[in-house]
């Protein structure tokens, strides 16, 4: 632990030129006296580095001296690949390793090409999940994630909606989803997606797997997410809706919902309404995303949903009419 500590230590200074102790401390995790004992055991390595006092003082390396321990082992190789986003680097235990990774990266470049890989960290930040959206907890990810790179069988218990099943599953892949993750991994023959949140507990058999020589987990994902998005729409309702507000169809409905739903949309008539058929997940999820649409949208078909929001609107009416 100390050896790469030394080593992040020793890039840091190649690439910032100098810094105060009490900051290489805040970077490093550690105490300012840590620091100090470790660049006495740099300077007793042979490499030139030296702190001066005072208020313009710091830590730093000889001018003109470079270390050539700039290359990247293959955990720090992986982990650049989640570089834009640190939080999934550190949800995979990667999180240390990112930042080593990166200061090598760093220290490797040329100064004018440092200065413009910093200004871009800088004022780049990638956010993946949605507004108002709380993480879900994944206590077993590590164990899945472990697995998964060393693909390695695992005996998982999995939460349904209705009961606990037990499943041995062969890690494919993790995907994140709007700041959710997924496990895509083979039970059986079947290639199935397991929301990690609900894996109550994993536990490696000790048994190895061969991946299958021509699976492509972006390929299987798109593939699998558009089946989802389409199994989920099982109910459908023929509309008319303004065409000025058919953009307000996307506030309340799925995008997948949408996308159909536009595709069958008719010319508008002769008042700017348009024909569509709606579907999605229920009747009652379907009427719930025409009502920000207020007056601007009426179902024609089936009867039962046009009684649902006239019941609804009468209801809102009684409540607000005072």
């Amino acid at each position: 632990m100390r050896a790469s500590r030394l080593v992040q230590l020793l890039l840091m200074l190649q690439t910032r030129g100098r810094a105060t102790a009490g900051e290489l401390a805040k970077e490093l995790e550690v105490s300012v006296r840590t620091v100090y004992r470790d660049i006495e055991a740099l300077s007793a390595a042979g490499v030139p580095v030296y702190s001066e006092p005072g208020r313009a003082g710091g830590v730093q390396l000889v001018a003109g001296y470079r270390t050539r321990l700039t290359g990247l082992n293959p955990d720090e190789a992986d982990a650049v690949l989640l570089a834009g986003l640190p939080g999934a680097a550190a949800d995979l235990g990667l999180g240390t390793v990112l930042a080593t990774a990166q200061l090598k990266v760093l220290a490797a470049l040329p100064p004018e090409l440092r200065g413009r890989a910093t200004r871009i960290a800088e004022r780049v930040h990638i956010d993946a999940p949605g507004w108002f959206h709380r993480p879900d907890e994944t206590p077993t990810l590590n164990t899945v994630a472990d697995a998964l790179w060393h693909d390695r069988r695992l005996a998982v218990r999995y939460g349904r909606k209705d009961k606990v099943v037990e499943r041995h599953l062969d890690p494919l892949g993790l995907v994140m989803k709007a700041g959710t993750w997924y496990l895509v991994a083979m039970g059986g023959d079947a290639i199935r997606s397991y929301r990690v949140s609900r894996i109550l507990a994993a536990e490696p058999t000790g048994e190895s797997f061969h991946r299958p020589a021509d699976f492509d987990l972006a390929t299987h994902w798109s593939s699998a997410a558009d089946d989802f998005a389409q199994s989920m729409l099982r109910v459908h309702a023929r509309c008319r809706i303004a065409a000025t507000h058919l953009r307000m169809l996307r506030l309340m409905n799925e995008p997948a919902a949408v996308t159909a739903a536009l595709a069958s949309a008719s010319e508008p008539d002769a008042d700017g309404w348009v024909e569509l058929t709606l579907s999605s997940e229920s009747y009652d999820v379907l009427a719930h995303g025409l009502l920000p649409l207020g007056e601007y949208a009426e179902v024609l078909d089936p009867p039962h949903v046009r009684a649902k929001l006239a019941e609804t609107a009468a209801r809102m009416h009684e409540l607000y009419r005072s």
